[in-house]
Formats: structure tokens, sequence, C-alpha cells
């Protein structure tokens, strides 16, 4: 069977050279012996594997010295407990933007551990933009501003940086981190989970100003205290080392591509490709504010929802799968990912634009 167009919005789409050498090497890592599932975190093979990849994702993301790497696990969601417990240091509440359903669940937890200024919203408009700066109220003595700088669910991407003075800033990055470069300087932490952008399930990223380490709360975990896995190199204990060879693996083709910038330019033109697509007909719509759509993460509806099941069915019969939108939203999505080849856009507007002449009467 030959390979679906696979718009799943995590885990997601993995560039097929990375599958073609992680196949390769499954059995025999670099005439080690062994496949990499099934070395000691501990051993030099996997160590220098490790950090390898640590140093390409600094090139990739320009990350300053000053910033520590920290390979994790729990998933972005776990991040979403372990920030405020890294990240209070003595302060009594932090500032969170809600943008959708991420960022109700970053709150929900949020509140476990110190009072939730929520600065701005768009839930007045069911999340389908992202609030201007000029209506943020923040509060000063805030410990941070936390806010999701792409809604994997709503599709509403943030293209511009929040200022924040001198408060912190923390991004959870998790559907669009290595999608195009970014200022790491202008943040305190940048978390993400790797399952869209970065490899597979399990390993979670944090990059995190080494000035905020230290300070956790007395009942912070050991493996979410930031100053433990740093002074650990992420080896507090046994990591997920399969998941990291893969990410190291990923951020290597994306060097070979010519980094961020042309990836950039790459993820840009797919996601002109369906956006024009779906602006030029009635058929379908977008339901996200222009200026804030997300180049990853694209919902649309069909005019009609009674055909989304039919929609849906003749889609997978083409090999488009994954294209169902999450079940708090319902319509249609599809992530374009950075694995996602302009020709899978292109198969999928070709469908969209035949099945709007079949149905759309």
């Amino acid at each position: 069977m030959s390979r679906v167009y696979n718009f799943a919005a995590g885990p997601a789409i993995l560039p097929e050279p990375v599958l073609e050498q992680a196949a390769q090497e499954m059995l025999d890592w670099h005439g080690s012996g062994t496949s990499v599932m099934e070395m000691s975190h501990r051993g030099k093979e996997f160590i220098n594997i490790a950090a390898q990849a640590e140093r390409d994702l600094r090139e990739l993301l320009a990350i300053p010295q000053n910033y520590k790497v920290l390979f994790l696990q729990g998933g972005a969601t776990l991040q979403f407990a372990g920030v405020p417990m890294n990240l209070l240091r003595g302060r009594r509440s932090a500032d969170y933007v809600n943008t959708g359903e991420w960022s109700k669940k970053a709150i929900k937890e949020a509140k476990r551990y110190c009072a939730v200024n929520v600065a701005a919203s768009s839930e007045d408009k069911n999340f389908s933009y992202a609030p201007k700066q000029a209506s943020w109220k923040l509060d000063p003595d805030a410990a941070y501003v936390h806010y999701i700088s792409n809604e994997t669910i709503g599709g509403v991407e943030f293209h511009w940086v929040p200022d924040t003075g001198g408060v912190p800033l923390v991004a959870d990055m998790s559907s669009h981190i290595l999608s195009r470069p970014i200022d790491v300087s202008k943040y305190a932490l940048i978390y993400a989970g790797a399952q869209k952008n970065i490899g597979p399930a399990g390993l979670t990223i944090v990059i995190v100003r080494e000035d905020l380490i230290g300070g956790a709360l007395p009942l912070t975990p050991s493996v979410l205290d930031y100053k433990g896995q740093a002074e650990a190199d992420s080896m507090l204990n046994t990591p997920a080392t399969y998941a990291v060879y893969i990410a190291g693996l990923v951020f290597r083709w994306l060097k070979q591509l010519g980094g961020l910038p042309e990836m950039e330019r790459i993820n840009r033109a797919k996601a002109a490709v369906l956006y024009d697509f779906l602006d030029q007909t009635e058929f379908y719509y977008s339901p996200v504010a222009r200026e804030d759509r997300s180049l990853m993460n694209v919902p649309f509806r069909l005019r009609n929802d009674a055909l989304d099941a039919e929609f849906l069915k003749q889609a997978k019969a083409r090999g488009l799968t994954e294209l169902k939108g999450h079940r708090s939203v319902g319509g249609m999505r599809a992530s374009i990912y950075n694995a996602m080849p302009a020709a899978g856009v292109k198969a999928l507007v070709d469908f969209m634009d035949e099945f709007q002449g079949t149905h759309g009467g």
C-alpha cells in the first residue's frame, strides 16, 4: 500500500527521508550492533546522539547561550503544571491569554498553583482570532505571561511577539515550532510537544533562560524541576531515547533543507494554496480571522455540514486521511506541518474542488 497524505494534528506526519534513515538504522546504528531503542542512555553512543540533537536545535533556532535546552517527557500538558511550579518564584499570580481549548487547559492547570489573571481572551468570537496587544490587561507584578502561540484546534496563530515589558514571556509552541524563525531572546521560556513538527510522541522540548532556573515550588516533583533536569543533562531519569534520536534526524533534515527561513518559505506557499482556494469558494469557508490564520493547522467547514461524513469518506478513499476536525469544534482540519509535501496540499485542494463540483448543486 502506498503512503497516504496524513493531515493529523498529532502524532503527525514525519519527513520520509527521516523515516527511511531510521528504518535503515533500526537494527544496527552506525555499526554499534544495536538499535537506538536498545541503547543505554548512559552509554557514549546515545550521549553523542542527544548532544548532537541539542547542537542542531540550537543552531536552527539560534538559541542564545544563556538558555538551557531540556529534553523532557509528559507532553506539553505536563508543562502546564511545570511552568507555574518553576516560574512563580515567590509571586502569587500569573497572566494567561485565552485563545482556545489548549489555553483553557493551561489556565485550569495553573489555577492549582497560583491566581490566574486572564489578561486577554478571544472567547467572545469563538476563539477565531488572536487578541490585539492593545486589549491585553497585564499585571506588572505577575510572575510571567503565558500564551499558546499557535492553537492547534482553532487554527489561530500569533504572527507577532507580545510585548510584556519586564514580565517573563512564556509560550507553548507545540504546533508551530521550527516552522519559521523565532527570536528566542524575546521569551523567558518556550515549550513544545514533539509530535507535530519535531518527532514522535513522548518527547517534550523546554527552552528556558538560565536566570529563571532554581526556586521551584517545594512540592515540585524532581522530574519537573528545571534546575535538576538541567544539571542532569535531561537524564534525571531515563529519557525518551528513540524520540530524541528521531528528533535529531528531523533537525538534520531541516538543516539540509536550508534551515528555518527556507522552511518558512515552503510553509507559506503550501498554506497559500489551501487558503486561496477556501477564499474563492462559497462551498467551504475558513472560520479564522484572515490575519491570524495558522500556517500549520487549517480548520475549514462545509456550508452544508450534512455532507461532512461523505466528504471524509471520499477523502479517505483518495488517500487523504485525518481531516476530521477536533471533537470540541467539529468541521474539518488539515494540519500541514513541515513534513507535509506541497503535493499533499495540492491533492487535498484538487479533491475539495472535485467534491464541490459533485455536491455543490
